[in-house]
């Protein structure tokens, strides 16, 4: 399959689109652009190629399994995670919405939705989209419980995807890129301007995510801003944040180690 054709990146170097991210990270692929801190010292480590291959498998998963284009809503049932940023990686490069939802919510499946990806799928047995069912275990190969009926596992599901993205819907800049209670940012405006460009032609910032909290939506959108600034992120989980931000020399050990930048 041919892929679609791409709008390029305005003038200034400005990623427009989350396919202008990917050619970006890729010009080094082999340097680091996503390290995740999980619970139980987990650590995964992509690097810019690594990183696009796991975007084309899941991007191919969304469009020859579920047919998702400009406006399909895609539910991001999740945890901050490497693997969420994966799975609204590829939402958006097919130009989905990507809704996020509480996850102290009692009643997730109420919320309307085309496409869950979730931790939780028997919370969604009735909402009447399609189920992704997401291990969040690092080493995970298949999801751990059984599952309901017609879901699909992600774990085993998207590695038999292709590495090489096929055919794929281009965005309508106009339409929803991510929904977050009252928050709603378009595709027009879903990649940040670049912040802490290096003036010199080097690497971007590398910077720690999540340490501070904050919403998974503004995680998110961070993660964005550093790898269209042609940096990486330094992605800790709620718990790993709660253990560094009370262990000082901890915390410097991990910006030492990783070499964060900012």
């Amino acid at each position: 399959m041919v892929p679609a054709p791409h709008t390029p990146a305005p003038r200034g170097g400005r990623p427009a689109h989350v396919a202008d991210l990917l050619r970006l990270v890729t010009r080094d692929p082999g340097r680091p652009r996503l390290t995740w801190y999980g619970d139980d010292s987990e650590r995964v480590e992509l690097s810019g190629a690594v990183l696009e291959n796991w975007v084309n498998k899941t991007t191919n998963l969304l469009v020859e399994e579920f047919d998702a284009g400009p406006g399909t809503r895609v539910v991001l049932d999740l945890p901050v995670h490497w693997r969420t940023l994966i799975w609204a990686l590829a939402a958006w490069r097919v130009g989905a919405t990507v809704v996020l939802v509480d996850e102290n919510a009692t009643d997730p499946g109420s919320t309307h939705a085309e496409v869950v990806v979730t931790h939780r799928p028997d919370a969604w047995t009735g909402s009447g989209a399609e189920l992704v069912a997401v291990a969040l275990p690092a080493l995970a190969r298949r999801f751990d419980g059984a599952l309901p009926t017609g879901a699909i596992d992600a774990a085993s599901a998207v590695m038999s995807y292709g590495d090489q993205l096929g055919w794929a819907p281009e965005p309508d800049r106009e339409l929803d890129a991510l929904v977050d209670g009252p928050l709603v940012v378009r595709h027009e405006s879903l990649v940040p301007p670049p912040a802490g460009v290096s003036g010199n032609g080097g690497p971007g910032p590398r910077a720690l995510v999540g340490l501070e909290g904050g919403s998974l939506a503004s995680g998110l959108r961070e993660v964005l801003a550093l790898l269209a600034a042609d940096g990486s992120a330094v992605v800790v989980s709620p718990a790993t944040a709660g253990m560094l931000s009370a262990d000082e020399q901890r915390l410097q050990r991990l910006v030492s180690t990783e070499r964060v930048t900012r």
